[in-house]
């Protein structure tokens, strides 16, 4: 097996050999070599979205900005996985999970039923915790977020202010805020997002 497509932590998402043979980039066989490339294409995506003023409340558009962050590295990047995963929702229940948190965002920014953060933090919980691609569940959430706060008027998120890609005690108190979400504790990732 490619050492560059085993999970670096339980934080990552582990690919099935048919999604491992959608790396397009042949000369990857190092971790360190796929999130280069990876972070890359995110950096071409950001500056593409940041130009852009795309409703992000749109499972197109969602879709989209997936294959502009993954597409120069991963076929599959931008279409839904087909294969359970250590996380998220059954494949089958992915556009339906997808839509009913769009349907709910939109619902809470025009009621006003929490504040900007607390939207764009729910948001990103559940858009992770749905997990609707084969990887890069994590980055792209978090740039989706950013763009939600950016439509709402608001700053993005600090995001824990350091890199979130390789396994460090940033990345583990990521994961804990989010894993504790999953308990409806909301408090840790609420303090992260904005530390």
């Amino acid at each position: 097996m490619n050492d560059a497509l085993v999970p670096q932590d339980d934080g990552n998402t582990p690919l099935d050999d048919e999604e491992r043979e959608g790396l397009i980039p042949t000369y990857i066989t190092l971790r360190s070599e796929l999130n280069e490339a990876e972070q890359a294409n995110i950096l071409e995506a950001q500056e593409w979205a940041y130009r852009r003023k795309d409703d992000v409340l749109d499972q197109k558009f969602l879709n989209t900005l997936h294959q502009k962050m993954l597409g120069n590295v991963w076929k599959w990047a931008g279409q839904f996985r087909r294969s359970g995963k250590n996380i998220g929702v059954e494949a089958y229940q992915i556009v339906i999970e997808l839509q009913n948190l769009i349907d709910n965002c939109k619902y809470w920014i025009e009621h006003e039923t929490y504040d900007p953060d607390e939207i764009a933090m729910r948001f990103h919980h559940k858009l992770v915790f749905i997990h609707p691609y084969p990887n890069g569940n994590g980055r792209h959430a978090r740039l989706a977020t950013d763009l939600l706060l950016r439509s709402m008027g608001q700053k993005p998120f600090s995001w824990g202010r350091k890199g979130l890609t390789n396994a460090g005690e940033t990345r583990a108190q990521y994961i804990a805020a989010l894993r504790a979400a999953d308990r409806h504790d909301f408090e840790g990732l609420a303090r992260f997002v904005r530390s």
